[in-house]
């Protein structure tokens, strides 16, 4: 519904606008309106505004439409000006269409907020709901889904084999006596947030339920896996399925936003930077120690695939990854393995831009979890909680972790722990602001300087 009563403001500001000052052919209308109804479904789509924002205040929906309308006139700019050049449309024209999505399309939303809120409050059309667990998890769907009304539900009560003082009046009696319950109030729902450790009990509740025409409806308990709470349900053909741990990044929408900007900023950065810094940085390398110029390890990338990462040889050929031990080696402060200009561009970063090669290649992306050494991989996946969950998305130049200050060495597992906590947040929480905000983040860090960049 949002989407169309979009779509149709759009045009119909650009129909005002064909009838009052702006005169096009008509093959040149169908094109530009075709065109920007595109740019905006994906400008939309693609900062998020077709959430469900009916519990949320509405500042939050205005925020998330000023990104969308600002991308949106990017586009449109580019199609009109580039693409579509020839068409007669000036800047003046482009400023007044934007400029009335300004205002019409919020006032448009508020408006919908309000018809909906009118139609919720009907009481005749709210749907009265038997909640079954008076514990946390049903007092939390109460509060959020029933109180304010946001869904069209109404309370009949609660039902639980212990009392809840919290529920204020609405307990209505043990699980055991629902069929009783349904005899005496008037409901159309059953919602089961208790855990269920007897299948029985379940089974009962859907069959009295359902014997007397009643919706059920289950809300399943997997905090007990330990779970982000970001749980999918799904099909795959005609079998029902849930995913624990949904990612955004399991979307085909935001894969293709985080590929083509991978492709694009790398792209520039081996153009406008690598083009000149590597062979100075290869000179140098070259007069000041024995050995190649480049550094390639294997790592794991998506999927615990091998990859070969890129990176300026920072320090000496001979140097050795395993000590006598067998134990890997972290890069330390004060290292003796590492060479004169080594220390530069491991505190500058400088060792890590080849990396963008791996990017444009498509084995690493721009922003993402850092790759680790095969053996550190080795030590930490059985000790570390979630460890793995880092190779559910491509490995990064930068990441989340390391901007918050965890970068370096992981000698201590606790170090180790932290940064697997900042990544797994990472990957179930990606959007394209947050990558930009990294970025952001690092460019600043390299200026400043980092203690742990060594």
């Amino acid at each position: 519904m949002k989407i169309l009563a979009d779509l149709l403001t759009i045009s119909l500001v650009f129909v005002f606008q064909h009838s009052s000052a702006t005169k096009l052919p008509y093959n040149a209308n169908i094109l530009i309106v075709l065109s920007s109804l595109s740019s905006w479904f994906i400008a939309a789509r693609f900062v998020g505004l077709y959430k469900d924002f009916r519990s949320i205040p509405f500042s939050v929906e205005f925020t998330e439409f000023i990104k969308a309308i600002t991308l949106y006139s990017l586009l449109s700019s580019f199609i009109v000006f580039i693409i579509f050049k020839g068409v007669p449309f000036s800047r003046a024209d482009l400023f007044f269409h934007c400029v009335a999505l300004l205002i019409l399309l919020p006032l448009q939303k508020l408006a919908i907020r309000v018809i909906m809120k009118k139609i919720r409050s009907n009481a005749q059309l709210n749907r009265k709901v038997l909640i079954v667990g008076a514990g946390e998890p049903g007092m939390d769907f109460y509060q959020h889904y029933v109180k304010d009304n946001h869904y069209g539900f109404t309370l009949a009560g609660f039902i639980d084999d212990e009392q809840n003082p919290s529920v204020n009046g609405h307990y209505l009696g043990k699980t055991a006596d629902i069929d009783k319950v349904i005899a005496k109030y008037d409901l159309d729902d059953i919602i089961v947030t208790m855990p269920m450790r007897d299948e029985s009990q379940l089974a009962k509740i859907v069959s009295v339920g359902e014997k007397e025409g009643k919706r059920i409806r289950i809300i399943p308990h997997y905090e007990r896996f330990g779970g982000s709470g970001k749980v999918h349900v799904g099909t795959l053909g005609s079998l029902p399925i849930i995913t624990l741990r949904s990612l955004p990044l399991d979307l085909s929408d935001n894969k293709l936003y985080k590929r083509v900007f991978d492709i694009v900023f790398s792209a520039l950065i081996i153009t406008l930077v690598l083009s000149w810094l590597i062979p100075i940085v290869a000179l140098i390398i070259k007069l000041t120690s024995k050995g190649p110029v480049f550094f390639k390890q294997e790592r794991w990338g998506l999927n615990n695939k091998p990859i070969i990462c890129y990176k300026f040889r920072s320090m000496r050929v001979d140097s050795k990854d395993l000590d006598e031990n067998g134990k890997y080696q972290q890069a330390t402060k004060d290292d003796p393995r590492v060479t004169g200009i080594g220390k530069f561009i491991r505190k500058t970063n400088i060792d890590e831009l080849p990396q963008f090669i791996n990017v444009l290649l498509g084995s690493m992306s721009v922003v993402g979890p850092r790759p680790h050494p095969v053996p550190l991989n080795m030590l930490s996946k059985d000790i570390i909680d979630n460890y793995m969950l880092r190779h559910w998305v491509k490995p990064g130049i930068t990441g989340w972790a390391q901007v918050n200050g965890y970068r370096g060495e992981t000698e201590q597992s606790h170090l180790m722990k932290k940064r697997v906590e900042f990544d797994v947040w990472y990957i179930e929480n990606w959007t394209f602001w947050l990558d930009l905000q990294i970025i952001v983040q690092t460019l600043v860090n390299m200026v400043k300087g980092e203690k742990n960049a060594y």
